[in-house]
């Protein structure tokens, strides 16, 4: 059965998909919003109640403009929308100085001119009493980082983006793309969309959407559990006045991060480390194995919180090889777009990521530099 035709169809309505549907929908085109499930859920990466946003981004100073524009946006949306997105925290980077993430973080700081105060162990001890660094850690505070609240963020994007006029298909799987010169159609089904533009944002089922177009990307999907641990009784010294979100290189180039109690308890998590997976055959029950590396971090370098877990929960990292993101025009199919692959580090920008798509399925100049995330790069070498 033939459907409707469209400026633009969004396949995947997480971070970058609800985001691009929003600001497609804003610029008075029609568009479609298509979901394997329900927005947001909890079978991806967008979920867990919190997600850290930081400006001196030690993973290459290039993201930082990306971040202000990102910073931006969530403000505009928390204005228009009368919803709470975002809780400034501060943020700081504990490694040894030698660290990528200290070292990383210091020289984004240092290039795009972001205030940010280097304090000494006992520093960190003295203003921060829930975290024990080891004696060779330093930290890089940054005031603007903190917590945005990802369902939230996603819920209040579709609901936008529906009052501006978005049509919205939740629990509905695509089941073919086909792309012939400026006539791209989406099955769902039995169902036909046609679109000359398309974005694909189906986070960890990215691949599978590209296998349907015969294209390879190489893209990993890594499983990933995080924590809520119940402070101790009384502990004051956990709460976002208190604690900031707190990236920890605790090995070189291993990394766990904590976020304060915002009323469930302090979310603690290793950052990369877990298994290369499919999001349809995930082991979604967390056991020992998952929680007994974390609690030894917890417990070793944030005591304040090192109280029993009341609740773990599974989500899914799309990795690329080189931890950079995509966002891009398929050369073959140029009127598709991939989004995404963040490789674990990507929600933050998803308010500017996803206008950015927006301009490239319209067209439209685009409002940051995006080069740094081309398809391009893995035909090299």
């Amino acid at each position: 059965m033939s459907g409707a035709t469209y400026d633009a169809i969004v396949v995947g309505l997480g971070a970058l998909g609800s985001s691009a549907l929003f600001h497609v929908a804003s610029r008075s085109r029609r568009v479609l919003g298509i979901d394997a499930f329900d927005p947001p859920h909890t079978l991806g990466s967008t979920h867990g109640r919190s997600r850290i946003i930081r400006e001196a981004y030690y993973e290459h100073p290039s993201y930082v403009p990306l971040l202000r524009l990102a910073y931006a946006s969530w403000s505009e949306l928390e204005q228009r929308s009368g919803e709470r997105l975002f809780l400034r925290t501060g943020g700081l980077m504990l490694g040894p100085p030698d660290s990528a993430l200290v070292a990383g973080s210091l020289e984004s700081a240092r290039q795009e001119s972001i205030r940010v105060d280097v304090l000494s162990r006992k520093e960190i001890v003295s203003r921060f009493p829930a975290l024990s660094p080891a004696a060779e850690m330093i930290g890089v505070l940054e005031e603007n980082a903190g917590v945005l609240f990802p369902e939230t963020c996603v819920r209040t994007y579709l609901r936008e983006a529906q009052q501006r006029g978005a049509e919205i298909r939740p629990n509905a799987r695509v089941t073919a793309i086909e792309s012939s010169g400026d006539s791209i159609r989406v099955h769902v089904g039995s169902e036909v969309f046609d679109s000359r533009r398309v974005l694909i944002a189906a986070g960890p089922w990215t691949p599978g959407a590209l296998e349907m177009l015969r294209v390879h990307v190489p893209l990993e999907i890594e499983r990933q559990t995080m924590h809520w641990f119940a402070p101790h009784a009384g502990n004051a010294h956990v709460t976002p006045d208190r604690l900031p979100v707190a990236l920890i290189e605790y090995e070189r180039d291993r990394m766990f991060y904590v976020m304060p109690d915002i009323g469930d308890g302090v979310k603690a998590a290793i950052h990369h480390e877990g298994a290369i997976v499919s999001p349809e055959f995930v082991n979604r029950s967390v056991g020992t194995t998952d929680t007994a590396p974390v609690t030894q971090l917890v417990d070793q370098y944030v005591p304040g919180a090192s109280g029993p877990i009341r609740e773990s929960a599974v989500c899914l990292y799309t990795d690329t090889p080189d931890r950079h993101f995509i966002l891009d025009a398929l050369p073959s199919h140029p009127g598709i777009v991939v989004g995404s692959a963040c490789s674990g580090h990507g929600f933050k920008f998803a308010s500017a990521l996803g206008e950015i798509a927006a301009q490239m399925l319209l067209g439209e100049s685009l409002s940051g530099d995006v080069s740094l995330f081309a398809l391009n790069r893995f035909d090299r070498g």
